[in-house]
């Protein structure tokens, strides 16, 4: 990327959707007598999809603009609204039990429209966005012929993986009903997306519940990275690439070393060391370590990267981490995101940070860099300004509220209760 002087910046974990009404439109019209009653009594369960500021996740020119304001040029959009047939966002739908066959059909339409309305999204700014499109894990057929259609109609964000929690009806991830999803993602080239918040159940909507909800979020991200890796997932797949995104970064070696040691114990001969029983026959089909599946396959969404995972970035590994603003939430870097970038990449080489920033985002979800930098060299922040970092006082107050500085200036990282959405939140 040598021979320019400003950052191109993609954000990996950005969100939108439609605003309720437009759902309609994108709905196949065997359910339009049902969104309407279902819309009659929908009630808007998030903060940020409230007021002036909702239209963030759907108004193609002010998202652009905005986004440009804040030094970005392209980004991979998750879900944010609310689908049709759903009671809460669907990064969350995991977390629900579905009633019956005739809900499962309401909420596979809700998700059909929400692909369609986002296929047409990122039309609207060519190149510039990656759209990561919606599946149940109910019916693995269904799910195998909408990554088929949503690749082909363009959407190259990948798929988001559903939760699979106890009591989702749902196997867990590692059973093998799910190997046909798992070939065609590998087949087209497809990434699974892995959103923090998303594999966990519900106990309850009391605020008591939703305080060991967030506690255990990261728990349940976790269980998730084990049951692909360890779970054989990433064996009998090894063209497929998975995404960790809003989970955080400096689990990730532990848990690798965790999972190291986990597996030359039971691969001991006798079975001696940290497993107390036969279970040998549980990994004898890995042929690779566990950190040799992350190296290999996986990636990391940095969303909210902080300096002290930046500087774990090698046993990480600098090709698997991806920048990310989680724009519009209320705990997102935006508009200070270019506060956040140079605070978290301070003094770091400026290969690296292109690296970080832009060129592993661009090879995973096909973004051509040479395009976005005709963009970059007009809104991007500097490589010196980056490497020089921020000075964090003179931040507004509100700066705070984002976890990107958390424990840097006053105030910072708050936790908010109501938006359970994402992980680190």
């Amino acid at each position: 990327m040598g021979g320019h002087s400003r950052h191109v910046i993609i954000s990996a974990d950005c969100h939108g959707g439609a605003e309720l009404v437009q759902y309609r439109d994108y709905l196949d019209s065997a359910y339009a007598d049902d969104f309407d009653r279902w819309a009659a009594e929908f009630t808007v369960p998030y903060e940020d999809l409230k007021g002036p500021n909702a239209s963030r996740n759907w108004d193609s020119a002010r998202r652009t603009a905005e986004l440009e304001s804040d030094g970005v040029v392209a980004e991979v959009i998750y879900p944010n609204t609310v689908p049709p047939f759903f009671s809460t966002s669907s990064l969350a739908s995991a977390q629900e039990g579905v009633a019956g066959a005739e809900g499962l059909r309401r909420r596979q339409a809700g998700l059909r429209a929400h692909n369609r309305w986002l296929a047409e999204f990122c039309r609207d700014a060519p190149g510039r966005r990656a759209g990561v499109f919606q599946i149940t894990l109910h019916d693995v057929d269904a799910a195998v012929a909408e990554v088929r259609w949503a690749r082909e109609a363009g959407l190259t964000g990948g798929v988001l993986l559903p939760g699979a929690p106890p009591g989702s009806g749902v196997p867990p991830l590692y059973h093998h009903s799910y190997d046909p999803l798992w070939s065609v993602c590998e087949e087209l080239g497809v990434p699974v997306n892995c959103h923090g918040g998303g594999a966990g159940p519900r106990t309850g909507d009391t605020p008591i519940d939703d305080m060991f909800f967030l506690l255990d979020l990261r728990w349940w991200d976790v269980s998730r990275f084990r049951q692909l890796i360890l779970g054989g997932v990433l064996e009998r797949h090894p063209g497929l690439k998975v995404v960790f995104t809003e989970s955080g970064m400096g689990w990730i070696p532990r848990e690798l070393r965790k999972m190291d040691r986990l597996f030359t114990s039971m691969r001991s001969a006798g079975g001696g060391g940290a497993v107390a029983y036969d279970a040998e026959s549980a990994v004898d089909g890995l042929s690779l370590r566990p950190s040799e599946y992350w190296h290999r396959q996986c990636y990391a969404g940095a969303t909210f990267v902080h300096p002290g995972e930046v500087a774990i970035r090698d046993d990480i590994g600098i090709d698997k981490i991806l920048w990310g603003s989680d724009y519009p939430h209320l705990e997102a870097s935006y508009p200070f995101s270019a506060a956040a970038v140079s605070t978290a990449f301070q003094g770091v080489p400026v290969a690296d940070t292109e690296r970080m920033l832009a060129g592993n985002a661009a090879r995973l979800y096909g973004f051509d860099l040479d395009r976005l930098r005709t963009v970059a060299d007009r809104v991007g922040p500097t490589h010196d300004e980056v490497s020089a970092g921020t000075d964090l006082s003179a931040l507004p107050p509100e700066a705070a509220g984002c976890p990107a500085f958390a424990g840097l200036m006053p105030g910072s990282a708050k936790v908010r209760m109501g938006d359970n959405r994402g992980a680190g939140k």
